[in-house]
């Protein structure tokens, strides 16, 4: 008969994110999550196997919260250009509150591009949000914005990762209204 388990795999998986985020995805070895977890790292490669699928396992966890959240926020936000702003806005709050945090999240984006499985959730999360901007951005009949509004948002982060003044998601409302007043 199996023990029973004291942490559940979402516990353990999140454990796993958090020590990724602060130390990035090469510390996430057996030996480091059995310390910060107080299992076995026996246990953990019972549970896992091999430290790429705990990796894999705990990067999908992050695209399941990933989606959730993408989720309650488009149910949220007004169907109007502004609620198109709140949206990426919204999602922005998770990318830190400063430069260096930010560096350490696109180490997760490097796991995601290398690994076909997350490559495709993060295609699947594009095509939704592209979507949801379309519907606040009212295109009926006009050439779909939200994949190009997508593309503006993600590189409004990375310019605020060169020069981060005041708060990333107030940059991003500050970029994204002048990006729409400019295809108005």
């Amino acid at each position: 008969m199996p023990r029973p388990r004291t942490l559940s795999d979402e516990q353990l998986l999140d454990m796993v994110l958090g020590l990724i985020h602060a130390e990035g995805p090469d510390a996430a070895s057996f030996g480091a999550v059995a310390k910060i977890s107080g299992l076995s790292g026996s246990t953990l490669v019972q549970r896992f196997g091999t430290k790429a699928a705990m990796l894999r396992a705990c990067l999908l966890r992050a695209w399941d919260r990933l989606d959730m959240e993408t989720a309650r926020l488009i149910r949220s936000v007004p169907t109007t250009p502004a609620g198109a702003i709140d949206l990426l806005a919204g999602l922005s709050k998770d990318y830190g509150c400063d430069a260096a945090s930010y560096a350490e999240g696109l180490l997760l984006l490097r796991e995601d591009l290398r690994d076909p499985a997350l490559r495709a959730r993060g295609a699947a999360w594009g095509k939704t949000l592209a979507a949801a901007l379309d519907r606040c951005l009212h295109v009926q009949g006009r050439t779909p914005l939200g994949r190009l509004m997508l593309s503006q948002w993600q590189g409004c982060l990375l310019w605020w990762g060169f020069e981060p003044q005041g708060s990333i998601e107030d940059y991003v409302r500050g970029e994204l209204t002048q990006f729409l007043r400019s295809v108005a």
